[in-house]
């Protein structure tokens, strides 16, 4: 036997003694306190049990006094749920903390919730003590009006003014901590980003923003607080902010765009720039072209007689196969042997990595990355267009922000106008450099054209390095052999 039971027999035998209880006193109005103290506290009511056993019905709850208007909030709420709490119709005396749940519109059919609805499934809901719950979760701390010692009422505390929490509180909690890296006040910020000022707010800040604009629950939740606003969490005042400008989010993304649209286009031109450079400058290299001459020639005169002689060309991986193929003593490559020859009888063949000062950037660049940066760069541009022509009907809030955006489009919509025919050229380009080269730009890209070149400038310039490296190092031998063949005959000739 629990407790309760305990307290439900005592109060059961003490009523069977007594009689029932006398009827409640009518209620005092004192319109010169508060709400908590003019309200009265209701009568206890009867146990369940001498409930079911007599006819007599309880007293009706005393009456509310309020001077507020209907609407209105007040200090004393009446909790409503019919099944789960305590003693119906009980005063709450104070606020409660909030449980920050996602609250369902609707019972689906089938569902728990729609089973819950039922009579007899609502009943098997436990009891809730209204003043436990108070005790437990009241948002302020309950001021008591009992007398003390000396038959004085104890001075309440005066309530702190507690957030109204709408918004989910992990959302809230990170929203907050966005918000606290912005040093200017909510209404300040937005009008910079309507002004489209970079000055005040960079990039980070802005995607940030965009991050947390309301969803359209969110939005909706805030629409319908009827309450004081400067009650409400900084995140929901944010977030209010937010909803005074049309289409918000779409405009912070306009201005993230203004933002980062000149170094982006510079960055893409660069990019083009290179790769237009590289392949007029491979093309052009007339050195270039002689080498690939000798090398035709130096592999037709080892494949004589073969099948793979008679060539009238090679495809451009060759180029790095010359290092596999090795002198009977291993000690020489056909790398080395070119670069030989061409030492010594086209000795000015040698520096015509020089021709190419652009290729190695090139091989740095992706095509592919160069096109969608284009393309994301023209996509973002119709967005602005759009939201500059569907700001024109926008209220006056939207005034300087259409204004400001009217100056960026006369600048960006040349500058992308003029990139899109640099990448048109430069893809050509790209196309035409494989083309001279015999190789299908389907199946050997510009990125494999210009990293194999590079590889091959590379492996020459460092077997022409070892060539003079072997030549030095004879050469020294050859003098001190010449020294000590000198010495030998002076001692000779002594003897």
């Amino acid at each position: 036997m629990d407790i309760r039971e305990l307290i439900d027999i005592t109060e059961l035998s003490s009523i069977a003694t007594e009689g029932p209880p006398p009827p409640p006193p009518p209620p005092l109005l004192q319109p010169h306190h508060s709400a908590l103290s003019s309200s009265p506290l209701p009568p206890p009511l009867p146990p369940k049990k001498l409930l079911a056993t007599t006819n007599t019905p309880p007293p009706p709850p005393p009456p509310l006094h309020s001077n507020s208007q209907m609407g209105a909030p007040t200090s004393s709420l009446v909790l409503k749920s019919p099944h789960n709490l305590k003693g119906q119709g009980q005063t709450r005396k104070a606020n409660l903390k909030p449980y920050h749940w996602l609250k369902l519109t609707r019972a689906v059919q089938g569902s728990l919730w729609a089973e819950a609805q039922k009579s007899d499934e609502a009943a098997t809901a436990p009891d809730f003590d209204i003043s436990e719950i108070e005790k437990l979760f009241s948002a302020v701390n309950l001021s008591s009006n009992s007398e003390n010692n000396g038959g004085k009422s104890g001075r309440r505390a005066r309530p702190k003014v507690e957030k109204v929490q709408l918004i989910e509180l992990k959302r809230a909690y990170n929203c907050e901590i966005m918000l606290s890296k912005v040093k200017i006040p909510l209404p300040d910020l937005m009008s910079s980003v309507l002004a489209l000022d970079e000055s005040v707010i960079d990039v980070d800040q802005v995607d940030n923003l965009i991050k947390f604009c309301p969803t359209k629950e969110e939005a909706e939740l805030l629409k319908g607080f009827i309450g004081n606003k400067e009650t409400l969490g900084r995140c929901e005042q944010f977030f209010l902010e937010l909803l005074k400008v049309p289409r918000v989010e779409t405009k912070l993304r306009v201005f993230s765009f203004k933002i980062q649209f000149h170094s982006q286009v510079t960055d893409l031109r660069r990019g083009l720039n290179t790769i237009h450079s590289a392949t007029n400058e491979v093309r052009g290299s007339t050195k270039l072209k002689r080498i690939m001459q000798t090398i035709l020639s130096l592999g037709n005169a080892l494949n004589h007689g073969t099948a793979r002689g008679s060539a009238i060309g090679f495809h451009l991986d060759s180029l790095l196969k010359l290092t596999d193929t090795r002198s009977r003593n291993s000690k020489m490559t056909l790398m080395h042997y070119l670069c030989k020859v061409l030492a010594e009888k086209l000795p000015g063949l040698l520096n015509f990595p020089k021709d190419m000062v652009s290729l190695e950037a090139a091989t740095n660049i992706q095509l592919k990355y160069l096109a969608e940066e284009m393309q994301a760069t023209s996509k973002g541009l119709e967005k602005v267009v759009q939201e500059f022509t569907a700001s024109e009907t926008d209220c006056q809030i939207s005034k300087h922000f259409h204004m400001n955006l009217k100056e960026f489009l006369s600048v960006a919509e040349g500058e992308v106008r003029s990139l899109a025919s640099l990448y048109s050229t430069v893809g050509g380009s790209a196309d035409a450099l494989a083309l001279y080269f015999g190789e299908d730009p389907a199946r050997v890209p510009f990125e494999q054209v210009v990293s194999t070149l590079q590889n091959f400038v590379r492996i020459f310039v460092r077997s022409h390095e070892e060539n003079c490296k072997q030549v030095e190092f004879e050469k020294k031998r050859a003098q001190k052999e010449a020294e000590n063949e000198k010495l030998k005959k002076g001692v000779y000739n002594e003897n």
